[in-house]
């Protein structure tokens, strides 16, 4: 039987994200910590035009002599080890070599002055060039730093990464193909015009949601992240393995099956358990209507010789966690009860004869976890045979959570709590000298209603933590609007994503030495992920030349302004028009009307000089309009400068949870 491989889970944002804190091992010994911070390097960018500070660790009391070309400092050793220094950098450009002369001496070569720019988010800003089809060339001038990821539950000191010279390997290397895209196509196009070297950190996490990037502070000034500041903080005190779920505390400490050896390794003897049908076997342990955690292993008998490749464990969609071994190693896990499972299972780890396929599953809302037609659960061999999986099974209920029994926090298995990004990947660059920072993020808080909402208040909070942070003043922050997503929908109404572009537009023009890129246009209905990335960079680049580096560059589309009643309907003003409003497509949409009834229509729409007249035969008095106001719609205003309008509405009525 040959098979092609689906596109499941995107592994590259999702899938990844998950990867991170659901096969987390025992925490390391304490390392020693480094002369030199991590995020000082070989071929690293130092910022131009302020002062560096460098930093490291030694002993207590001893001196540290920090030296680039003619400049020179001296830091002491603080109590906790810690010496920083504050050097000035010679000319832009270079290379030049950094000497850092302690209890031993470290050199760093190739050098270079110029731009730094902080490169955030999800998985949207972690895709990489590869992932997208883009080309790649020799650029010397340009360096990547990918930060590794990391949750964390106090402020982590050194980062994970090294600084590269930008080249086609290098910008190969990378879990989501390659180095960020948008970052990349954002330097190049920057380049082009300033002619400057550019290093870029690239520190992002897929599925991440806003507050996982935000301080502790901040975030209790708010108190809607009371509960799970006050559970991180619990988990803090006693030392608990840092997964950044809670989900995953909870499996750890209600879990039988988790503890010591896990039931997932293949010499357990499960010939106690009960033999049960999957699917449909939540039925048959008696727990198929209330939350539970449930294991299951099969033996598979494979021919010899074995087939050579990796082998494919597919399980079809799951509710709603899922942690699978093949033969004692872990091959995958999720979360996220959309995304089919497939799992490589390394040609290592198979062997001819007897195997053992172990699953653990938390079902919280279902009859059965296992959700896939029997078809769809298979193991595939390097050949592309297959091994049927559905059928008997041998299966133990390990948790019944039905009330009183507790649940935890959240039901993600990847890092949702708040603070664990700032803490891990985020608070151990500070205080780096660095231009500004790029963000493209706001996916994950778009879920619902009052998420969306909430990132009025998120946001803004957001940059200001990462100011506060590097300790820099304003520095630029640049925000990707979010692209189309998802079958554009027949009626208007309220609809999450657009209140996250609201709240990015809003940002930008409420929070000082802000921009926002709008990419309502780069989106791809089916795909989370749109390809078209050197659009977002080039769009953020141009936020950067006009703002920033004071190119005349136009950087935004037509954003409205005020509207007037006038006997058509309702007509609507802009700014930023760049030569005129143009219409992209064969027609001018997608905008709405609704009177004082707050019931919206579809509305025709046409130019009229340097505005737009909207009106509808269903609202005889239009007093509001919206523009764009659905997670995918149909955008076709423009500037002459080929910029696409901001997302808007001129009214302020509060919001209902859309219709599925």
């Amino acid at each position: 039987m040959r098979l092609s491989f689906p596109r499941t889970c995107f592994a590259l944002g999702y899938c990844l994200a998950v990867a991170l804190t659901c096969h987390a091992d025992a925490p390391a010994a304490k390392a020693e910590l480094p002369l030199v911070s991590p995020i000082f390097g070989d071929n690293m960018v130092l910022q131009r035009g302020k002062p560096n500070h460098i930093w490291g660790w030694s002993k207590p009391g001893d001196s540290v002599r920090v030296q680039i070309e003619g400049n020179s400092a001296i830091a002491v050793a603080g109590p906790d080890g810690k010496w920083m220094a504050m050097v000035a950098v010679p000319a832009v450009g270079g290379p030049y070599s950094l000497a850092i002369h302690g209890a031993k001496d470290v050199v760093l070569h190739n050098v270079m002055i110029g731009d730094v720019w902080l490169c955030g988010g999800q998985s949207n800003m972690f895709l990489g060039v590869g992932a997208v089809g883009g080309g790649a060339a020799d650029h010397p001038d340009l360096r990547l730093f990918l930060v590794s990821q990391k949750s964390a539950y106090s402020p982590a000191a050194t980062p994970g990464g090294d600084w590269k010279v930008c080249t086609p390997q290098t910008l190969a290397e990378g879990g989501a193909g390659g180095f960020s895209a948008v970052a990349y196509y954002f330097a190049r196009r920057v380049q082009a015009e300033v002619h400057v070297p550019i290093g870029l950190i690239e520190d992002c996490v897929g599925g991440s949601t806003a507050e996982t990037w935000m301080s502790p502070a901040s975030l209790t000034t708010m108190g809607d992240f009371r509960p799970q500041l006050d559970g991180i903080a619990a988990l803090r005190a006693k030392g608990a393995p840092e997964y950044g779920s809670f989900l995953m505390h909870w499996l750890d400490d209600y879990d039988a099956g988790a503890k010591g050896d896990t039931w997932g390794k293949a010499a357990l003897d499960d010939s106690k358990w009960r033999e049960v049908d999957v699917p449909g076997a939540f039925t048959e342990l008696g727990v198929d209507a209330v939350p539970t955690v449930c294991w299951f292993r099969r033996v598979v008998t494979l021919p010899d010789p074995l087939p050579a490749g990796d082998g494919w464990v597919f399980l079809g969609s799951v509710e709603k966690m899922d942690t699978t071994y093949v033969n004692g190693t872990w091959v995958g896990a999720s979360s996220w009860v959309e995304n089919p499972r497939v799992y490589r299972v390394p040609a290592s780890v198979l062997k001819p004869g007897r195997n053992v396929i172990a699953i653990r599953v938390f079902k919280w809302k279902s009859k059965d976890g296992f959700t896939a037609k029997p078809e769809g659960l298979k193991l595939v061999l390097g050949d592309k045979s297959s091994v049927p999986l559905a059928g008997k099974w041998r299966a133990i209920v390990s948790v019944d959570a039905r009330p009183p029994h507790p649940m935890p926090m959240d039901f993600e298995n990847y890092a949702t709590e708040p603070t664990v990004f700032y803490s891990g990947m985020i608070a151990p660059l500070a205080p780096l000298a660095i231009t500004g920072a790029l963000w493209y993020q706001g996916e994950a808080n778009a879920n619902t209603t009052d998420k969306a909402v909430q990132y009025r208040k998120l946001l803004p909070m957001l940059v200001a933590d990462w100011r506060s942070l590097f300790g820099q003043g304003d520095i630029p922050f640049y925000i990707v609007s979010l692209p189309g997503f998802m079958h554009r929908r027949t009626e208007p109404g309220d609809d999450g994503w657009a209140e996250v572009r609201e709240a990015q537009a809003m940002t930008a023009a409420t929070v000082p030495n802000t921009g926002v890129a709008i990419t309502i246009d780069t989106g791809d209905e089916n795909n989370i992920h749109p390809r078209e990335k050197k659009i977002v960079g080039e769009r953020l680049a141009l936020c950067a030349l006009a703002e920033y580096y004071h190119v005349d560059v136009p950087d935004k589309g037509p954003t409205y302004t005020t509207s007037e009643t006038v006997p058509e309907g309702l007509r609507l003003h802009f700014a930023n028009i760049a030569g005129g409003l143009v219409v992209h497509g064969p027609h001018l949409g997608e905008f709405t009307v609704a009177g004082s009834d707050h019931r919206w229509a579809w509305a025709q729409a046409k130019l009229e000089g340097d505005a737009v007249v909207v009106s509808s035969p269903l609202v005889a008095q239009p007093v509001a309009a919206r523009y764009a106001w659905q997670a995918n719609p149909e955008a076709t205003l423009y500037n002459d400068a080929g910029l696409p309008a901001v997302p808007f509405r001129t009214d302020d009525w509060p919001f209902a949870e859309p219709k599925p």
